[in-house]
């Protein structure tokens, strides 16, 4: 996920995305626990897009 494409999404879209990402996460780590994974740079790039989002969260709650 872009940051412009971040930036433009409204609190309640940036949430649901948070919960996607958050389960998404939680299934990676299972695959790579049973060696189904088949790209592990997705974990990276997942937890990269909750940091992303829960900035946006932030920022959005103070503003």
């Amino acid at each position: 996920m872009k940051k412009k494409d971040i930036k433009k999404m409204t609190k309640s879209q940036a949430l649901k995305d948070l919960d996607k990402f958050k389960k998404d996460l939680f299934n990676f780590r299972f695959q790579t626990a049973n060696g189904q994974l088949k790209s592990p740079s997705k974990i990276n790039e997942t937890k990269k897009n909750i940091a992303r989002l829960k900035t946006l969260i932030r920022g959005k709650i103070d503003a």
